[in-house]
């Protein structure tokens, strides 16, 4: 090594590894077939290395039209002088699965333009975001070709079907949130003293079976105090809660009717929405449920729960959650790559003497994120490492974190630690975790 030269960080040498596993894929003596995905057309462009454009054509149908694509493509690409073809496109929705799927069927390769770049390159290609079929497919090819791109991950067995659980998840938990705000919202209009009938009424399952009864203060009011309570009694099995009740808070509901407050020239109608709600809500909730106890037993196939369950704070199904987001993890480099997968990894913000604050990334996968965010609300209180850390980084002199600030470092250390745990199979050591010893070495 000469003088003054510096040797390559881990960081470049992963980057430098990462662009040459796409430089085996993206040959040079192989045309780029850039793919603008659509329900019902496809638009195709045939390109070089230097984005010249060898030939375009729409193709009519979905994206299992591929095999004609690639039957029309590899001609014109040997007939310019290359070997074969790559195929790239944006990871649009499931449509890049039929491509992936019969490229791989067909040996030919395949990559992945992320999104966020073809936006930006729209402006980049004429200086305007405006949108067209073919000038997409060129920028998609472009992006290739500069080894701007990814290798796609399709996750098999119980992999694939853990990632399908998150994502059925993701959407009971944002569906049951809509329907519990909106009977909130509704009853706080129509009928608001029987808000006041429990501290948090939304957690508590006697005030959901009174609501799963009825959301109409005239009804509830035309009702004996022994119906009512005998109705939510029947109610109680629905949210999968024990018999007993809250005999403080039915009363408080059987007496808030008598006297709902609130405007009364819409309550009817009002009523009516919210009992639709109050069984979006129950359902929702019944089938979140099923799905993370199904989520915890396909951990447990992959042998994994036992292992996470060492980690004090961390459920099996906020593991599964994150698992779900990330795949297997083997397929990543290491810990870090986690937390930059997630966008919160640390990013500068500094150009010669100016030195601007330091932000989290905020790219990468949005679900990760969200998990790994919500299992530190909960995890904060239970293992002492954590909290530790957090009452570190918000109360040191130098440069205290504010409390959103430290979650996400905390947040951090969490996919660190817990890749570790997964990938290495070994149970989680706060020594370690704390840094007060070294791990072993492999």
């Amino acid at each position: 090594m000469s003088k003054g030269t510096r040797k390559l960080s881990r960081g470049a040498r992963r980057r430098n590894d990462k662009l040459a596993g796409l430089r085996r894929l993206v040959r040079r003596d192989l045309a780029i077939v850039g793919i603008d995905l659509s329900e019902d057309r496809q638009a195709v462009v045939v390109a070089d290395h230097d984005s010249v454009t060898l030939a375009r054509k729409m193709f009519r149908g979905s994206a299992w039209i591929i095999d004609d694509i690639l039957d029309w493509a590899v001609p014109i690409a040997r007939n310019g002088g290359f070997t074969g073809v790559v195929v790239v496109c944006e990871p649009t929705g499931q449509r890049w699965k039929p491509i992936y799927e019969r490229a791989r069927a067909r040996g030919v390769p395949m990559v992945c333009a992320p999104t966020l770049l073809v936006a930006r390159g729209r402006e980049g290609e004429d200086l305007t975001p405006n949108r067209a079929d073919f000038s997409d497919a060129t920028i998609i090819a472009r992006l290739a070709a500069e080894l701007r791109c990814y290798t796609p991950y399709a996750p098999e067995g119980p992999w694939a079907r853990l990632r399908h659980l998150g994502e059925r998840r993701n959407q009971l938990i944002v569906r049951a949130t809509a329907a519990r705000s909106g009977l909130m919202d509704l009853l706080g209009c129509v009928w608001p003293t029987v808000l006041d009938a429990a501290v948090d009424p939304a957690e508590s399952l006697s005030w959901r079976a009174a609501m799963a009864v009825s959301c109409h203060p005239d009804e509830v009011a035309a009702m004996t105090w022994n119906a009512f309570a005998a109705a939510v009694r029947d109610k109680l099995e629905t949210w999968g809660g024990p018999r007993r009740r809250c005999l403080r808070i039915l009363r408080a509901i059987h007496d808030a009717a008598r006297r709902p407050g609130g405007i009364s020239w819409e309550r009817d109608a009002a009523a009516e929405r919210a009992a639709s709600l109050v069984g979006e809500w129950c359902y929702a909730l019944a089938e979140l449920a099923r799905v993370e106890t199904t989520m915890v037993e396909v951990l447990e196939d992959l042998h994994l729960r036992h292992l996470v369950q060492t980690i004090p704070g961390l459920s099996a199904v906020s593991a599964a959650q994150i698992l779900a987001e990330t795949g297997d993890p083997n397929r990543f480099d290491g810990p870090r790559t986690w937390v930059k997968h997630a966008g919160v990894c640390p990013r500068a913000n500094e150009s010669g003497k100016y030195k601007g604050q330091t932000k989290s990334s905020g790219r990468g996968r949005p679900g990760l994120r969200t998990a790994a965010w919500r299992a530190v609300w909960v995890a904060l209180h239970h293992n002492p490492v954590w909290a530790s850390r957090y009452q570190h980084l918000t109360t040191r002199p130098d440069n205290p974190l504010k409390d959103g600030q430290a979650r996400c470092a905390v947040a951090a250390s969490l996919l660190r630690q817990m890749h570790v745990v997964v990938t290495q199979r070994v149970a989680w050591d706060p020594a370690i975790a704390a840094g007060a010893k070294k791990p072993a070495a492999a």
